[in-house]
């Protein structure tokens, strides 16, 4: 006899009485109810229930064991609960925060792929270069660069973010192009506000890692700010690959110092802890991941 079905049954004994009482919930017999109790009395060793010919009354072992039950069977319906949310349609609004650049020009151009595998889900970006509380603030997860600070959050991880020195080819005709990462210090270098890359920028070369400090002519916490800057040949900047690979290729913007690439950031997809996702947020997790792990 299944042990989990005998578990219910035993439970509803519990919580009316009476045998006729289990039996009426789960829809079987009287008599089926007794037997599931006696088989789990038999396999456990211990009476859980005394009898009367009136109503039953559990026994100090069958207190205790009926408060496991209860967990045994919640954590069941639970499981349950989850599977069929799997096979649910994913639907409703999907709330996510992701910084300024990428989410311009990383997120934002695949988010009509996924909108299109999921009809039914409308979408809500919030762009932000600020650490936002995805809890407090409502959001279904967010896309956070950088070293990840303690949290209860789930984090998972996706492909780091890279970056590209590039200036004007009429700034480099004028100033000359940078050799080696000591020659930024006669460049004009823009700066990103608010940020480490405001006054140093970190260069990986075959030689190893170094931090070139700068003095920039301009800051704004913009990378789109800082793209135009360098269009008009006001300086050379280092962006995120996104912001800049367009204009790279189309030759408005030429990359420089060729041999030495910025260091690159970690980048994790965040939400809350919840063992219970909703499609909506499972099916966007499983995207993200895919476009960007």
């Amino acid at each position: 006899m299944d042990r989990l079905a005998s578990m219910e049954v035993f439970a509803k004994a519990a919580e009316t009485g009476s045998f006729v009482g289990a039996a009426d919930a789960v829809g079987v017999s009287a008599a089926m109810v007794g037997k599931h109790i006696r088989q789990l009395e038999e396999h456990l060793g211990v009476k859980l229930m005394n009898r009367t010919t009136r109503r039953q009354s559990l026994t100090d072992a069958g207190k205790d064991f009926l408060e496991r039950t209860r967990i045994v069977l919640a954590e069941v319906e639970a499981a349950e609960a989850l599977a069929a949310e799997s096979r649910a349609k994913p639907r409703g609004e999907l709330r996510i925060n992701a910084p300024f650049t990428f989410g311009t020009h990383g997120l934002a151009p695949v988010l009509p792929d996924y909108m299109a595998e999921n009809p039914d889900v409308t979408v809500k970006l919030t762009l932000a270069d600020r650490i936002v509380d995805l809890v407090d603030e409502g959001y279904d997860c967010v896309f956070r660069v950088g070293p990840l600070a303690d949290s209860t959050l789930i984090a998972r991880k996706l492909r780091p973010l890279r970056f590209t020195v590039c200036a004007s080819p009429d700034y480099l005709a004028a100033r000359g192009e940078p050799r080696r990462p000591e020659d930024l210090a006669a460049h004009d270098c823009l700066g990103f506000s608010d940020s480490t890359l405001e006054n140093a920028w970190r260069l990986v070369g075959r030689d190893g890692e170094v931090l070139v400090p700068i003095r920039p002519r301009f800051s704004v916490n913009s990378g789109q700010a800082l793209r135009q800057a360098a269009l008009s040949s006001l300086g050379i900047i280092l962006q995120a690959e996104e912001l800049t690979a367009r204009d790279v290729a189309e030759g408005r913007l030429t990359r420089v110092l060729p041999d030495w690439e910025p260091a690159t950031r970690p980048m994790h997809l965040l939400f809350a802890p919840d063992r219970r996702l909703t499609p909506k947020l499972r099916s966007f997790i499983d995207f993200a991941v895919n476009r960007f792990g």
